[in-house]
């Protein structure tokens, strides 16, 4: 019999009640909670970890990020560090050296971002042909809604003059409305760059194990792969993962996966990236760029469309994720959730759907939610990395309440928090901060009204994130009974100053009672 017991430390239960002086795990689950004589009776023989004065809490679980996406971005050249297009030649050009790479190779830069760039400009094909004249180059975004290709890549893709924007994308053109710019945004970029070549199905699982590595390392035992295509799927099932992953299959364009092994339900997008102006608006952007007056975005599907995605779910009981970041998405959402509820008799609420991102949603939108069943997973790190760029686009009314924690919460709402990685990296505890204190890189604090406590972020990436993946009697929290899913943390999120809560570590994640990571 393999017995823990854990003590001498704060323990975070997640619970409601007293904090408890010890934990008793065995054989992987959560068998017992209370006074350390008590535990220390019940279990004479049980191996003892001394916490020596540091906090055990659950386990984080991942409410939305794309786990094969971070693992295809090991073997890139990272961009997020360039600060002008001559930054990101520069670091091009390194990375071919470094790699010793042939001239005709393709080479693939991951994670600029233009609104920190000199020429706070997206970068197109003349910012990489003058480096580039012949090596196919391709370039994403952080957001991974975006990008820029050279001529060569170009070429390479058969992107020309007379190549159509695709249905929920557009292909940037020059002055004469015809000719590529190399500029491809949304589904232009994700469809037209899917022939890209990649690594060996070996090293492409290795790579999932290695990514797998970068979640523990943040305390995460459940991983998500947020929008899986067959070849993603395939990835899941080679991969020799130490904790859990769930995919999302590409309802549109992968629906046959949904009985495949780890996935969890289905995933669309109904729009684009606020930072990157592609965000569904019900109000036009504050800032009007050239030839864009009353610009609030776009859609990427009809309601026709979208309701038929919700009577899939609902029709087969599987749960949908719905990428929704304005508030015009989120409507969209809302509305045909709410059509397909009528259409069916079936309850929107019994699968559970998310609303992934919320970014700018509504107050009344999120009542509409509560009334509905529907789970708001917040990227609440866009305050501190894109709230400046928001102010801008929005205006400092609207840019106020993106994330509207608080909202949720006095609404009753479940809310979860996610990273979107590799958009950025998975880090929880950044995540809480963010949530708690609402500041931007700039300073600002936005809508500090809506700030939530610490308890109230952590319990939205524990307790909330396990009701969201109707998980909620096996994991989430610490009580007899539930995996044994255990977090070390170097102090306790929820006593230090707010301001410190970005500073406290991972030490140790544990999954069902095996340590798979430590410091």
């Amino acid at each position: 019999m393999n017995q823990t017991l854990f003590y001498n430390g704060t323990i975070l239960t997640m619970e409601d009640g007293p904090a408890p002086q010890a934990v008793l795990a065995e054989n992987g689950v959560i068998r017992a909670v209370g006074s350390l004589s008590e535990l220390e009776t019940l279990a004479p023989s049980a191996a003892r970890r001394d916490l020596k004065g540091r906090t055990l809490m659950p386990a984080f679980l991942d409410p939305h990020s794309h786990l094969t996406a971070l693992a295809s971005t090991l073997d890139l050249c990272p961009l997020g560090s360039a600060s002008s297009f001559g930054d990101i030649t520069r670091l091009l050009l390194a990375f071919q050296r470094e790699r010793n790479m042939a001239p005709d190779q393709w080479l693939i830069g991951f994670g600029y971002d233009h609104n920190v760039l000199a020429e706070r400009s997206q970068p197109d094909r003349h910012a990489l042909d003058g480096a580039f004249p012949h090596t196919p180059v391709l370039i994403s975004n952080a957001s991974g809604h975006m990008g820029a290709a050279n001529s060569a890549a170009l070429k390479l893709l058969n992107i020309t003059a007379d190549t159509p924007d695709p249905e929920g994308g557009r292909i940037g053109r020059e002055s004469d409305g015809r000719t590529p710019s190399g500029y491809l945004e949304e589904n232009a970029f994700i469809r037209l760059t899917s022939a890209m070549p990649g690594p060996s199905p070996e090293q492409a699982a290795r790579n999932v194990e290695r990514a797998e590595e970068i979640y523990l390392s943040h305390g995460i035992t459940l991983i998500q792969d947020g929008l899986t295509d067959a070849g993603r799927c395939a990835l899941l099932s080679a991969a020799h993962l130490k904790t859990e992953a769930v995919g999302y299959a590409d309802l549109k364009n992968s629906p046959g996966l949904i009985d495949k092994p780890r996935i969890g339900g289905y995933k669309i997008f109904l729009d684009g990236s606020p930072q990157g102006r592609t965000a569904w608006m019900l109000e036009p952007y504050a800032s009007s760029q050239p030839g864009q007056p009353g610009y609030c975005g776009y859609p990427i599907y009809t309601d026709g469309e979208v309701t038929g995605f919700v009577r899939t779910a609902l029709t087969q009981g599987r749960q949908l994720l719905a990428h929704c970041n304005g508030d015009g998405a989120a409507e969209q959402y809302i509305r045909c959730c709410r059509a397909a509820q009528e259409e069916t008799g079936l309850r929107v609420a019994d699968i559970r759907p998310v609303m992934i991102h919320a970014q700018l949603v509504r107050r009344e939108q999120l009542a509409e939610m509560k009334d509905l069943g529907i789970i708001p997973s917040f990227f609440a790190a866009h305050l501190w990395y894109w709230g400046d760029v928001h102010a801008e686009n929005f205006g400092p009314g609207r840019a106020a309440s993106i994330s509207p924690l608080g909202w949720a919460e006095a609404l009753g709402l479940p809310f979860t928090l996610h990273q979107d990685t590799p958009v950025i990296q998975p880090d929880m505890l950044e995540t809480v901060w963010c949530a708690v204190n609402r500041l931007t890189r700039g300073g600002a604090v936005l809508g500090p009204e809506l700030r939530v406590s610490p308890m109230s972020a952590l319990r939205a990436v524990t307790v909330h994130a396990a009701y969201q993946y109707f998980r909620e009697d096996t994991l989430g929290s610490i009580r007899p009974g539930k995996q044994a899913d255990l977090i070390i943390l170097s102090a306790d999120p929820t006593a230090v100053d707010p301001m410190d809560i970005r500073s406290v570590r991972v030490l140790e994640t544990i999954h069902r009672g095996k340590t798979v990571w430590q410091a």
